[in-house]
């Protein structure tokens, strides 16, 4: 008989509840729960839905924003030990439809501003059982029953599915990753090791839940039991406040979330002393970035991590000392214990030192909901099963991994082959620029760079005087736009592809 001790995700939050069941769990705007009454409330929808339903459903879907009750629902699903499947409610409804037909869900939790979206799925041919139904809601509803409330989680194998996230493909079709109770034991293990987290941290909870880091913040915060505060769009407006006020300790956010914090004044020296732990993932972390991030929050230890969904979170890491890198860039460090890595070059030849990143281990997840999906990207080599990032990166003497950029980011122009993200570096280190976007246009059989930069406005001829210190006289950018600030998207990443249409039909 397998042992599942340790295995399943919420027997995680268990072992907080142990520690911490009257300190808060989560807070969410002016509502607090503690892990006592996230445990109950749990229990009960967990209850109500094993109740409600003939038969259980290969999966749960959790259409919800991150107020209190998504929590309890993100929670309660895992409870049932069936496959939790986060849909984010301000999602096109299309693509919603998508990720429920794929992963299988047969139920849903739904939160009150989820109304429009339930009609609109109803509208597109979706008539699933209902938990937490809005009033006049479209489909069937599931009540909530606590005479059904479980007496304790159903405990998953380690084999089973924990998750479902979803990510972009070329086709437009998303891709559902499923990620195991295994995959995510080996990773907080390690994470438990490398980490002092404790009942008197608080963590920010700044990712949407359908967002892979969001699972970081959760149970890595509640494996400790300490305390989630979410971290609302306002909050950006004066984070030094939103910080002090819940006295946080460990905050994680994609690196754009620095920028936006730096424009409204939030990274004057010392203006997060609380903070012990900064975390930055999901995108290149710039040097500077690092740098004014640590002088506001001068007592905190700052990583870097890299981890594509399909290998479960963050698989890398890099702990920031202050150094500078070539590509102005921080490293994104080295692989965890468990792992393997491998570089390719562009004829997908093993090479030594600059290639794209393959990694093999633990945290690999077993491929696409849809087989046909892994073709490229997962393979065999060497007795071990690969998976293909798509991300290029050099490695250094010391075995950590810089990262050098996307694989599809890579142009030519007039025959010299350009690298996005280093012409991004080169600017930014123009005076005056804070942050910087490249992107290609198709000119002429050949391509031009347009760059969009936040900052002050600098005259185009100053940038190119500056850049001609720096890049190669092809690769320096035709066009310069200044703005504000740059659009992000939904789990607050720059929207490169927003930016590319602008510069289209600017083009145009």
């Amino acid at each position: 008989m397998e042992d599942t001790s340790e295995v399943a995700l919420p027997e995680r939050f268990l072992r907080g509840l142990a520690k911490s069941a009257d300190r808060p769990a989560v807070r969410s705007g002016s509502l607090t729960l503690t892990y006592g009454e996230l445990h109950e409330r749990a229990l009960v929808l967990a209850g109500s839905l094993l109740a409600g339903m003939p038969t259980p459903p290969p999966a749960i879907g959790v259409l919800a924003g991150k107020h209190a009750s998504a929590y309890v629902a993100i929670l309660a699903s895992m409870y049932t030990g069936i496959t939790t499947v986060p849909l984010q409610p301000s999602f096109p409804v299309i693509r919603t439809k998508q990720m429920i037909e794929a992963s299988r869900v047969g139920v849903l939790i739904a939160d009150d501003e989820s109304l429009p979206v339930l009609n609109q799925l109803r509208d597109l041919g979706v008539d699933l059982p209902v938990l937490f139904p809005p009033t006049g809601q479209p489909m069937p509803a599931v009540s909530v029953d606590p005479a059904s409330a479980l007496s304790a989680p159903i405990l998953a194998r380690a084999a089973d599915t924990a998750y479902v996230l979803f990510t972009s493909g070329s086709t437009g079709r998303p891709k559902g990753v499923p990620v195991t109770h295994a995959n995510t034991r080996h990773y907080f293990g390690l994470l438990d090791d490398r980490y002092d987290f404790g009942p008197d941290d608080v963590f920010s909870q700044s990712f949407d839940l359908n967002f892979d880091c969001a699972m970081f913040d959760l149970f890595c915060a509640w494996g400790a039991g300490a305390t989630l505060a979410v971290a609302p769009p306002h909050a950006y407006r004066d984070m030094p406040g939103f910080v002090a006020a819940h006295d946080m300790t460990v905050w994680f956010s994609t690196p754009s979330a620095i920028g936006v914090v730096r424009r409204t004044g939030g990274l004057s020296p010392a203006a997060m002393p609380s903070l012990r732990w900064s975390f930055f993932a999901g995108e290149a972390l710039s040097c500077q970035d690092a740098e004014d991030w640590h002088r506001a929050a001068p007592n905190a230890a700052l990583e870097n991590l890299y981890g594509p969904t399909e290998l479960t979170i963050t698989v890398t890491g890099h702990r920031w000392s202050g150094e500078r890198s070539l590509n102005g860039i921080v490293p994104i460090g080295s692989v965890h214990p468990g792992h393997y890595f491998m570089l390719l070059d562009a004829e997908g030849t093993p090479c030594r030192y600059e290639g794209e990143l393959c990694i093999a281990g633990r945290q690999l997840t077993r491929g696409y909901l849809d087989p046909a999906d892994n073709a490229g990207r997962f393979f065999f080599l060497y007795g071990e099963r690969w998976y293909r990032t798509g991300d290029r990166v050099r490695c250094g003497d010391n075995g950590e991994l810089l990262y050098l950029g996307r694989n599809d980011a890579q142009v030519q122009v007039h025959g010299v082959r350009v690298e996005l993200a280093e012409v991004e570096a080169a600017v930014r280190a123009c005076q005056g620029v804070e942050d910087a976007v490249v992107v290609a246009l198709p000119a002429q059989e050949s391509v031009e760079l347009m760059v969009f930069y936040t900052g002050t406005f600098v005259p185009p001829v100053q940038l190119v005087r500056d850049l001609r210190h720096l890049l190669p006289a092809a690769t320096i950018p035709k066009k310069y736009r200044h703005v504000a600030e740059f659009p992000l998207n939904s789990n607050r990443k720059i929207d490169r592809k927003r930016l590319a249409l602008e510069a289209a039909t600017a083009a145009a």
